[in-house]
């Protein structure tokens, strides 16, 4: 089972932007049970969330799912390349 906090990012408002898509954010999960971080560009979180809205049961499933496929690569490239795969296999198909 995994599950997702958002790390405590800053909100937009009257007196601070919103952030800038090239800022990482850091986010804590769960996977199988076991407690990290990851941190991605704001861009890359946004990417993600619409990937798995679209694809997936949750967000949570679709990082489960890189996990288990990433071998000895870091789970942030892994994310980044599933979202680069993603966005040119449907540039691919238009």
């Amino acid at each position: 089972m995994s599950a997702i906090e958002p790390v405590a990012a800053p909100e937009a408002d009257e007196h601070r932007p919103a952030p800038s898509p090239a800022r990482l954010v850091k986010r804590s999960i769960a996977i199988e049970g076991h407690r990290t971080s990851v941190a991605l560009e704001a861009a890359f979180w946004d990417a993600l969330d619409e990937i798995a809205r679209r694809d997936y049961p949750s967000l949570s499933s679709l990082i489960a799912q890189a996990d288990r496929m990433r071998g000895d690569q870091g789970l942030a490239s892994a994310l980044r390349l599933l979202a680069l795969d993603y966005y040119r296999r449907k540039a691919g198909a238009e």
